[in-house]
């Protein structure tokens, strides 16, 4: 076991790696495996009872991972790869069906039993404790967040869209012959001709989107991407964000092992009044207070609603 979180240190740090899905899934079944066979103690949340640790063996130094959401985070690796044949069979049903596909069994099934959401979130908390495992966490921790967008693209093109980051040239009004060039995460595109055709702008089927593992620090630029953008195109242009979560480990009492949220619910919401609502968050484990705030309730909602359905309303 101890050569194959080594081989899972190496994968990580592989620059040519993760280029598929099923790269992602192989690498994710082999983690649950050596969770299974290796010396891994299970620490729960004294805070949150649903959130857990691994901590390794000695021969890793005794090192803690991320906390992770035991309602959706799936540490059996056969009921593991149960799920993600399924998650790809909804893939394929959602191009089949898109608009119509909530009224379709499947989606039903999908939404019961959360699949996209378990899928993603055991994919991405997989990667993010190898890396936690590493001597050197900095070296890892920007690849564990090149990773995860590079996921969300790979499953959004597997729906039949472009998926791409982008430079704009915006318009400066008032200053004719001035462009003001704008660095994009993603712009999602239903339509690869109408991209190719126009790549410095935004079509009016293009959504723009920004994809990351938290809201932190990074929550004030997604709402500056709606309003410059509409601003300066004199026209409505929909931004959506795509987080993994929004907790990190804390110390609570005498206890290392609790867990604090790191979305700014007040700063969200003052952006939305002072700026404008975004078209869509979309949080593949979102905070409980995100579910039963109305305001919060107006933007936010799980990525599997995105998969299954708002890409393409939000496309159309």
């Amino acid at each position: 076991m101890k050569e194959l979180i080594y081989d899972l240190q190496a994968s990580l740090l592989d620059r040519e790696g993760f280029t598929s899905l099923e790269e992602y899934e192989k690498f994710t079944t082999e983690f649950l495996v050596y969770l299974e066979n290796a010396d891994i103690t299970r620490i729960v949340s004294p805070s949150h009872a649903n959130y857990i640790f691994f901590q390794f063996s000695e021969g890793l130094s005794h090192k803690i991972t991320r906390p992770l959401n035991s309602d959706i985070y799936v540490s059996n690796k056969d009921e593991f790869k149960a799920l993600f044949v399924s998650f790809c069979g909804l893939l394929a049903d959602a191009v089949k069906y898109k608009q119509e596909f909530k009224n379709q069994p499947s989606y039903g099934d999908a939404v019961e039993n959360n699949t996209i959401n378990k899928i993603i979130y055991t994919i991405q908390q997989s990667i993010g404790c190898v890396s936690d495992s590493l001597d050197n966490n900095n070296q890892a921790r920007k690849k564990v967040g090149q990773l995860f967008e590079k996921l969300i693209k790979i499953v959004v093109k597997r729906l039949g869209f472009e998926c791409e980051p982008r430079t704009v040239r915006l318009p400066v009004p008032e200053y004719a012959g001035y462009t003001m060039p704008y660095e994009l995460d993603v712009v999602i595109s239903r339509n690869k001709i109408e991209a190719q055709k126009e790549p410095y702008f935004i079509h009016d089927t293009e959504v723009v989107g920004s994809v990351k593992t938290t809201s932190k620090d990074r929550i004030d630029k997604i709402f500056l991407d709606k309003y410059l953008l509409t601003k300066l195109l004199g026209r409505d242009i929909p931004v959506i964000a795509i987080f993994l979560h929004d907790v990190q480990r804390a110390v609570r009492g005498n206890s290392i092992f609790g867990i604090n949220s790191t979305f700014k619910t007040n700063h969200f919401l003052g952006y939305t009044v002072a700026l404008n609502k975004l078209d869509g968050v979309y949080y593949v484990d979102p905070r409980p207070e995100m579910l039963v705030n109305e305001r919060l309730r107006e933007q936010i909602r799980g990525f599997q609603q995105l998969v299954l359905e708002d890409l393409w309303l939000l496309s159309d």
